[in-house]
This record gives C-alpha cells, structure tokens and sequence, in this order.
C-alpha cells in the first residue's frame, strides 16, 4: 500500500466506453495506485448500466490500491465518456448524485486526446468498438465521426462486424461468394444458417458485434478477399479522418483503442508516418481533466475573490 498524507489529494480516471469502464486511482504525483475493469458505460445505451459499471470500477481500482471502500468519497474524479457529447446525456450525467468528493465530466474523445498528449494539445482518432476523431488546440475543439452505431462509426470494430454479417447473410442466401470469412463468422456465431445467425446477432449491442471484428481481421490479414475489402474501406475512412485533423494543425496525432494496431498497417502511408504514440491511456487523461477543472475553479474563486476585496477597498 502506497502511504498516503492528509494533505494528498486523491483523484480517479474513469473512461466509459461501449465495450468497458476503466478506472484508476492516482496521487497527487500522478502516480497510478490501482486499477479496475468494469462492464459498459455508454449512458446511450444504458444510465443505470453506467452508474453500475462507474461505481464497480471505482471500488475495483481502490481494492487493487489497498485503500478502504470509503475513500471513493476522498477521490475528485475525472469521469470521460462516451456518449455525452449529446446535451441530454450529458445534463443527465452531470446531474446524477455522485459517490465522489467532485466529479468533472467530459467525452471520451477529450479525455483521450488529453491523456495521448499528457494533458496538453493535439489530435486521436479512436478506434475501438465505435470510432471518431477529435483534436483539441489552443483550446478549440473538433470532432469528427463519432455518430454512433449503427449510424456511423465507420472503421470501428463494432462497423466491421456490422458489415461482415451483412455479408455473411448475403452468401448464405448465396448472393455473394464463399470465403474463409464466412466459415470463420459460422465458426465465430456457432451457427449453421441465416437463421441461426440471426438468433445470435438480432438486437445485439455494439460491443457484439465489435467481436466480429477479430475473425474479420485476421481473414484479411491472411489475404481473404472479402475480408480485405471491408478492412481497406474502414481504414481508407480512418486515414480521412486523419487528414481532417491535421488542417487544425494539432502538434500530434496519435491513434488509440483496441482496433488500432491491427488497423495502422492498413492506413494511407502518409498517415502512419505522422502518428505518434499516445503518452498516456484515456483514464490517466481523465485525471487530466479533473486537475484542470481543479485549477481553473481555483483561479476563478481567486478572481472573484480579488474582485471583492478591490470593491471593498476603493467602494
């Protein structure tokens, strides 16, 4: 257990995705205490889910550090999810009775691009079940994509599923040809038929169908046409998405999520040159954003309260 003093500050990065919650408890010295996994937090698809995955993931991160459950209420968190760039999810986010000390509240496009950065300008593009693009500069915002499954999110791993079952059921029908995919998605589904493949993808979530996306990739990896073809035109998206950023001039790009090693090779040559490694994960860049927040609440109570005495004085 790190020893802690009364006068540390404590504070937690929670970054909510369609897939996972992550959360980690870090010091005053930006040190990473512990860690916890918990399941999805879009509120898009779920304000009750996310509440439940936040909380678990929170109390899973202060047992990985040794520290009590009744510190959750000492930690000024940083929260970064996706979903909130909608106004309502956002005011219904923002609104809820939190178990924390304070809590900031932003996207997960800014989160990561703060903690790819460490807490300083540039540009992601986030690849992972869903995908989008997002640069922050001179204080200035710019997201691009991020219009959510199943309506955008080209590139993603939750699209590329998305678009291997629609092919899956086209051959099937046989109105398209064989391949290893196919075999590789019947494999993947365990099932034998259209039928079957709809009892096992109907309704599903994003998350679902973003498992798609491994035998997807792997087929194209091994040179199978069909598979190939869906990962160019996800990867051609991701590389415009790209060169969109970089006319905001941002002084680095970096590309995060679970898809973006297995996409990068894919990309336009120019773009990979420019990419950078991020410097830190989307939960550290909540942290980031909750120390910012911190600070300028700081100032401005500073401000105002200069302002005041300056009134009293000369009044």
């Amino acid at each position: 257990m790190v020893a802690l003093r009364d006068r540390d500050t404590l504070y937690i990065g929670i970054d909510g995705g369609g897939s996972k919650c992550r959360a980690s408890v870090i010091d005053a010295e930006n040190r990473v205490l512990g860690t916890g996994v918990a399941g999805p937090a879009n509120p898009l698809h779920g304000y009750a889910q996310t509440i439940d995955s936040i909380v678990r993931s929170a109390a899973l991160a202060l047992a990985d550090a040794e520290l009590p459950p009744d510190t959750l209420s000492e930690l000024v968190a940083g929260v970064g999810l996706a979903g909130v760039n909608m106004p309502r999810l956002y005011h219904e986010m923002d609104s809820w009775a939190h178990p924390f000390k304070k809590m900031y509240l932003t996207t997960d496009q800014h989160s990561a691009c703060l903690g790819a950065h460490r807490g300083g300008d540039g540009a992601v593009i986030i690849a992972g079940t869903g995908s989008c693009g997002y640069s922050w500069v001179n204080g200035r915002s710019l997201l691009v994509g991020g219009h959510g499954f199943p309506h955008g999110d080209k590139g993603s791993g939750a699209w590329m599923g998305m678009e291997a079952i629609k092919y899956l059921l086209m051959a099937l029908d046989g109105l398209a040809e064989d391949s290893r995919l196919k075999d590789e998605l019947l494999k993947a589904l365990d099932a034998r038929d259209a039928n079957e493949v709809f009892e096992k993808i109907g309704g599903k979530s994003s998350s679902h169908y973003a498992r798609m996306a491994v035998p997807v990739i792997e087929c194209a990896e091994s040179g199978d046409p069909v598979a190939v073809a869906i990962v160019r035109d996800g990867a051609g998206y991701i590389s415009d998405l790209a060169d969109k950023l970089w006319e905001q001039k941002p002084p680095r790009l970096s590309m995060i999520g679970g898809l973006a090693p297995r996409l990068r090779p894919w990309l336009a040559p120019h773009v990979v040159e420019r990419l950078t490694d991020p410097l830190d994960p989307p939960e550290v860049g909540c942290m980031y954003f909750a120390q910012q927040s911190l600070a300028r609440e700081a100032e401005e109570v500073k401000s105002a309260t200069n302002k005041a005495g300056s009134s009293a004085l000369f009044g």
